[in-house]
């Protein structure tokens, strides 16, 4: 195919396989002013005193831990470095103690439930429902198998006429867009008149996901009581579906419903890391998050269910106007959204009790990054969003928690910083003995806050037997948290860095891009690992000198950043390796749930995307075979082992 047969395919007007338009009018929301404040309902009260014990409770912690801070510094004093590491030391502090109250609440209620749910019967569904699948340069054999396995769970339940499957694709690769058509239509012809299942690609990427599910709104949403987004790697059981569709049916004053997305199908070290932490501590921190926020959740984007038409009245992102990067159209759609829906009367909720939802996760330290950086940049764009009119001001402190996700990264580098300016200002005499107790106290008071919430998640599943056995025993699960907490310790310095540098790009007004996120392989080799992290690791040789140099206690102290920004490449490489990976899962470390009873809908993927894979293999022999050119995609080729990085 020559380069001008090349352009004006991909330019040529896209297949559509749609059902009847039913418009649903979705105006553009203001951020300077809440048109819709006369329609706000009243909705449940008695959140206050649980709010009150999470902000108590951090307050009085990291005011403690301020004053044992300021009794340490404060022998002849206090200097500017000092007080900016004072002023540092509160915010960095308070994010550490928030978290903790929280996770304290979401333990209390897990301890204080029912190891088992009792068993409840199939609801009963009275409305239409769209699950939306919208793509982006995604691996067609990983979206349809989803479709496809989602599809069959609500066919065997006898509920699938009152569902509709949309494929949303935004694909500017054309082999990637042949693959998803061709996939589509052999999906259709295999169910019968079509399946429900629908495909639309649109010509222009306007405002990326948000302008893609809102497009679907404006065209669809009045056909559709209510929608589920998801996401390219997201599953859900069909029992999960039906009760989701139930729980915003049985109450009119509902929005939205967010589910707790398990993690699965890791391969890697890295990735099975990070699926069991999200197993073993995960549903405490999402539990306490729900405790306190009751009807002024958050959305995450993906995996939730959404009454349509208060989307469309309430959730219309406008462009920002301003100096870039926080200006434009909206990059981290979610939490603004959950706001306006909030801002507008309806009840945002988190299901955290709610199993059966499931995502994936990068494969590694870099792809972690990747991802992060637009993550990033999002929200720091929510900077601008914190002061519109008429929001709730929890819905402002989901907002601005979204800011310190990253914020806090810098913050931490700043305080590490002044940290050493402030040691090597202090004279060379010996440690008084209050002065080293301080010390020692506060250390030890940080390490219970940031470590309290893992053995919390691991009390719990050391209590409930199918926990504890799918987690590989006691002993395996013992060692796979201790494992696991050191892997962190290490990494989180890393991560420090690479996100310090990713706010610097973005105030810098260096744009992320939209590259398809890496969900396969990931394996690093020593150089690619070493052009990642070298800056990493010479920054770790460098501050080992530096603080070596001011005392060899400043090292000690600081040692696990120390080691961990030296180790950056072999520990990048390491936990990329799909054999490690494989090893762990052998000897039993790191299992979850999920691998020991593997839920139909994830066996059922896996399966579909096989058969998709081997198909595809066979299309490509037959095109060589056949005919002497390329052939329009691969297996390989359609999986985005290499970013496209398009902007559009």
């Amino acid at each position: 195919m020559d380069r001008v047969t090349q352009r004006a395919a991909q330019t040529a007007p896209a297949l559509q396989i749609l059902p009847d338009r039913a418009p649903l009018e979705m105006p553009v929301q203001s951020l300077a002013k809440d048109g819709l404040r006369g329609a706000k309902r009243k909705l449940a009260a008695g959140r206050a005193a649980r709010r009150a014990f999470v902000l108590a409770t951090t307050g009085l912690t990291t005011a403690f831990a301020l004053w044992v801070m300021g009794a340490i510094l404060a022998d002849d004093g206090v200097s500017l470095a000092e007080a900016a590491m004072l002023g540092l030391f509160a915010v960095l502090f308070a994010w550490v103690a928030f978290a903790m109250a929280s996770a304290t609440a979401g333990f209390a209620i897990q301890w204080l439930a029912r190891d088992l749910e009792p068993w409840r019967p199939q609801p009963i569904l009275f409305s239409r429902t769209a699950l939306l699948f919208p793509t982006y340069n995604e691996d067609p054999g990983r979206v349809l198998a989803g479709v496809r396995a989602i599809r069959d769970e609500l066919d065997a339940m006898g509920v699938v006429e009152l569902f509709d499957i949309f494929v949303l694709s935004d694909t500017r690769h054309q082999a990637i867009a042949q693959a998803e058509v061709t996939g589509i239509m052999r999906l259709r012809d295999a169910l019968p008149d079509g399946g429900g299942v629908y495909y639309r690609r649109r010509p222009l990427n306007l405002d990326r996901k948000a302008g893609n599910v809102a497009d679907w709104v404006k065209n669809f949403g009045a056909a559709y009581e209510s929608m589920i987004v998801l996401d390219a790697d997201s599953l859900m059981t069909g029992d999960t579906i039906t009760r989701l569709t139930a729980a915003i049916e049985a109450d009119p004053k509902v929005g939205l419903i967010q589910t707790v997305p398990a993690i699965i199908g890791a391969q890697t070290l890295f990735g099975r890391l990070q699926q069991f932490a999200c197993r073993i501590y995960g549903p405490i921190i999402a539990q306490g998050q729900a405790w306190w926020s009751g009807d002024e959740g958050n959305y995450w984007g993906h995996n939730a269910v959404i009454r349509t038409r208060a989307f469309a009245a309430c959730a219309g992102l406008p462009h920002i106007d301003g100096r870039h990067p926080f200006s434009g159209h909206i990059m981290s759609h979610d939490f603004v959204e959950a706001a306006l829906l909030r801002r507008g009367g309806w009840a945002v909720r988190m299901a955290p009790a709610l199993a059966g939802s499931y995502e994936e996760t990068p494969p590694s330290l870099v792809d972690m990054a990747v991802r992060d950086r637009r993550w990033c940049q999002g929200n720091l764009q929510h900077s601008a969003v914190l002061p519109a009119a008429g929001l709730h001001w929890v819905s402002r402190l989901h907002l601005l928690r979204g800011v310190l996700a990253y914020a806090t990264a810098p913050l931490w580098l700043a305080f590490l910083g002044l940290g050493a300016l402030v040691w090597a200002q202090q004279p060379k005499t010996a440690t008084p003995d209050d002065t080293a107790a301080f010390s020692g106290g506060l250390f030890a008071l940080t390490m219970a806050l940031l470590l309290a919430p893992k053995l919390m998640g691991l009390a719990l599943v050391l209590r409930n037997r199918l926990w504890r056995r799918a987690s590989g025993g006691t002993v395996r699960l013992l060692a796979g948290v201790g494992l696991e907490i050191l892997v962190s310790a290490l990494v989180a310095p890393i991560f420090m860095l690479m996100q310090s540098r990713a706010v610097l790009d973005v105030l810098a007004g260096r744009h992320s891009g939209w590259a398809a996120q890496q969900r396969d392989g990931g394996e690093l080799g020593l150089r690619k690992a070493w052009r990642q992290h070298r800056w990493h690791t010479l920054a770790g040789l460098a501050w080992s000198a530096l603080a070596f140099r001011i005392d060899p206690m400043l090292l000690a102290w600081t040692s696990p950043v120390a080691i961990g920004l030296v180790l950056a490449v072999p520990l990048s490489m390491a936990t990329s390796r799909l054999d490690l990976g494989r090893v762990t899962r052998a000897k039993g470390l790191f299992l979850t749930l999920e691998e020991a009873e593997p839920p139909l809908v994830m066996a059922r993927a896996a399966e579909l995307r096989a058969r998709y894979d081997d198909e595809a293999a066979t299309r490509l022999a037959l095109d060589r075979l056949f005919r002497n050119e390329a052939p329009a995609y691969t297996a390989d080729s359609i999986r985005p082992r290499v970013r496209v990085a398009e902007v559009a």
